[in-house]
Order: structure tokens, then C-alpha cells, then sequence
């Protein structure tokens, strides 16, 4: 239905325009019959690759001025249309600006009739760069008013969480945007889809294997239970030695009813702590006789000052191949296990991931290696 409006819409606004604009004395045609085919790209597929701005405006005024060039340079009404029909696409090619109904207005312009053939290059201005702009405004609004992104921009690679230049770990396995467009320059042909929602597409069904090979482990299968904790208003020191005692490195911050209100690890310590001239780690009384001395800021005592907030967490039924690209790619190394109250029940760390997977992959691994009779009795 919303495609429906949309091209309503656009080809109801667009003849309206350029009628009002145009007004009673022109000869022209109000609206090309390749606006209806504009039109379902614009509406129905606007993430094409063949329905970008630059792709309708480009491409129709292309095929516009080599349509008209044919038309008043070949007597061949035949061979002017093959010609300019041919012309365009090669043209549109090479500038990257490929719109299929620019074919039909390159044809428009050699059949079209006394009228389009008296306006000469004029007519690739009026009708088709105001009918191509107006179409064009009237897709911005609606599918961007409607909940549909256009254009359709490629989205920003994933950045690192850590600051350098690899990729994200997930980008690191499997095939990268560097292959999909290799195999695609190897096929040599033009794909009605976007190069980053193909990449997309096919992650997610990678995505979708995994699930299905690692989807029976769950989080409640994995996570620690007797999980250390610490209140928002302990006081530092005691947090500190929570972490020093169990050898962790994060402490869930638990209210008194036991919702999560945050996490405090070890770069919280590191971050709020005080360094010196020579890269020496000040904690305790030194840096306490400091703020002492110029109280600039203050000084920060409890674990809500330092803890970081709002935390990410998992329930424990959640399958724990979901875990993988918060881990992996966003850079999180624990993440609290809470219930449908949000009070926490456990918590998963990398280590535990790690193991649930490598057990997996090794359960997975000896049902492949058995021979043949078994694994047929075990099916």
C-alpha cells in the first residue's frame, strides 16, 4: 500500500508542478511516460542501486541529450532509436548513472514527435530534468517520511573499539567486502542490489549458520552463578580488593533489590586514577593529599562516580552466538546475565564464551568423524 501512495503521490505532484510552472502555452508534454517507470523504482525498490539520485537525474538527462542528438543528426527514425537507445546505456555506464526508464527517454526523444522534435535540446531541461527533479523530491520526503531511508547511502564501516586500524574480529573470518566485490567484478554484470546490503545479507545468513550449528547453548548453560558484586555507594578501596581477592577484572553494581545500575572494572580504576610526571600510578594518600592541597575537582570516593553506565546485558535464554559480535566486535569483555525483572542471575565473561564455542566446535567435529553406520543410527 505504501508503494501505491508513493507513486500516487510522485507522478500526481510531479505533472501538478510542472503544469503550474508551465502553464497553458507550452507544447511540450507535461509528463514522459518514463516517469512510470521512475516511479517504481523511486517507491517500490528506493535502496537500488538503479534508483539513487544521481542515477534518475544523470541517467535521464543523458539519455535525453543523446536521444535528441540522434534524432536531429539521423534521418533513420530506425537507427536513430537503436542508436541512441545503445549510446545511452554505454553512457550511463560509464558514468556510473545506469536508470533503466532513461533507455525510454532516449527512445522519447527520437519518437516523439513534432513537438519534442521543435523543442531540440530544450526538451532534455523541460520536460525531463524538471520532471526528473521533481520525482526525485517528491521520493526524499515520502520514503524518508514513510520510514524507508533514501538515498541509500553506504553505511560506515564498523570502527574498532580499541582504536586502531583492523577490523572489527567478525570482518576478520569469512569473506570481506574486498571478495564480494571481486567476485562480482568477475561476473560482469549489473546487480539490481547494493553492494553493502548484499554484504549484508549474506553476514546475516552466515549469522543464521551459526545460530543454527551453536543456538542449543544458552547463556544460563555458561554463565558463572555466584557472581561478585558491589554496591554504587561501596567505597573504592573495597572494590578494588573485591577484584584483587577473586581475580577478576569487572564487578556487576547491584541497587538493593538487585537490578543492575552498572559496571566498575579495571580500566574504570585505571581511568579515574592519577599518573605522574614519569608515568608513575598514584592511588591513596598521595593523590588524596593532592586534592587535598588544590581541590580542583573532586575527589572520587565511591563506586557510582566511576562505574560505567548504562550496561548491556543478556537474559539467559539468549542463544549464545548473539554474545559473539557484542564480544567480538563491540569490544566487551563482560556482560551481567539478568532476568525478566532485571535482577542479575550471572554473568558471562569472554573466557566463558570462548569455551562454550571451542566445546561446540569439538562436539560438532567428533559427530563428523564417525563413521558412517553410527552417525546413520545416531540420525
Amino acid at each position: 500500500m505504501r508503494i501505491v501512495c508513493g507513486a500516487l503521490i510522485g507522478i500526481f505532484v510531479t505533472g501538478l508542478l510542472t503544469k503550474i510552472a508551465a502553464g497553458s502555452t507550452t507544447a511540450s508534454p507535461l509528463l514522459i511516460a518514463p516517469m512510470g517507470a521512475s516511479a517504481v523504482l523511486l517507491f517500490a525498490v528506493p535502496s537500488s542501486p538503479l534508483a539513487q539520485p544521481w542515477s534518475i537525474i544523470g541517467g535521464n538527462m543523458v539519455a535525453a541529450f543523446i536521444g535528441i542528438t540522434c534524432a536531429l543528426w539521423i534521418d533513420d527514425l530506425l537507427i536513430a532509436a537503436a542508436l541512441a537507445v545503445s549510446l545511452s546505456i554505454g553512457a550511463m555506464l560509464l558514468l556510473r548513472c545506469l536508470h533503466p526508464p532513461s533507455g525510454a527517454v532516449a527512445l522519447t526523444a527520437v519518437l516523439g514527435g513534432p513537438a519534442v522534435h521543435a523543442a531540440g535540446y530544450g526538451f532534455a531541461l523541460w520536460p525531463v530534468g524538471i520532471n526528473s527533479l521533481l520525482m526525485l523530491t517528491a521520493a526524499l520526503v515520502f520514503n524518508n517520511l514513510t520510514g524507508r531511508r533514501y538515498p541509500h547511502l553506504a553505511p560506515l564501516p564498523a570502527a574498532n573499539p580499541h582504536g586502531t586500524a583492523d577490523p572489527v574480529p567478525t570482518q576478520r573470518i569469512g569473506f570481506t567486502a574486498a571478495d564480494l566485490e571481486a567476485v562480482l567484478r568477475r561476473h560482469g554484470e549489473v546487480i539490481d542490489v547494493a553492494a553493502d546490503d548484499l554484504d549484508a545479507l549474506l553476514h546475516e545468513a552466515e549469522m543464521q549458520a551459526y545460530h543454527r550449528r551453536f543456538g542449543e547453548i544458552r547463556c544460563a548453560d555458561i554463565m558463572s552463578r555466584d557472581v561478585a558484586t558491589v554496591a554504587p555507594q561501596a567505597p573504592l578501596r573495597d572494590a578494588w580488593a573485591l577484584l584483587c581477592e577473586h581475580r577478576i577484572k569487572a564487578l556487576p553494581v547491584v541497587a538493593e533489590d538487585h537490578s543492575v545500575v552498572g559496571i566498575v572494572t579495571q580500566t574504570d580504576f585505571m581511568e579515574s586514577a592519577s599518573w605522574g610526571p614519569h608515568g608513575e600510578l598514584h592511588f591513596g594518600w598521595g593523590r588524596r593529599l593532592r586534592h587535598a592541597i588544590r581541590p580542583r575537582k573532586g575527589l572520587k570516593q565511591t563506586v557510582r562516580e566511576i562505574m560505567s553506565t548504562p550496561v548491556r546485558s543478556a537474559d539467559p535464554d539468549t542463544p549464545i552466538a548473539r554474545l559473539v559480535p557484542m564480544m567480538a566486535d563491540a569490544g566487551l569483555h563482560h556482560l551481567p546475565v539478568v532476568d525478566a525483572a532485571g535482577k542479575l542471575v550471572g554473568i558471562v565473561t569472554q573466557s566463558d564464551l570462548i569455551a562454550a564455542l571451542y566445546h561446540g566446535s569439538l562436539s560438532e567435529k567428533d559427530l563428523t568423524d564417525e563413521p558412517p553406520l553410527l552417525r546413520a543410527a545416531a540420525s
